[in-house]
């Protein structure tokens, strides 16, 4: 569930980027939420397999 936000949070920041009318410092903030959570998967994983 988490990846499956972090890679629309992603999309989203893309979109952002890409269109001609952004929200300002919110498309970065989704960005830092989807990066944050990416890091936070990752590292669970590795924790669950150790």
């Amino acid at each position: 569930m988490l990846e499956s936000i972090a890679i629309i949070l992603i999309v989203l920041w893309a979109l952002g980027l890409v269109s001609a009318y952004t929200l300002g410092g919110f498309i970065h903030i989704l960005l830092v939420f989807a990066v944050i959570i990416i890091l936070l998967r990752i590292i669970n994983g590795r924790r669950s397999g150790i």
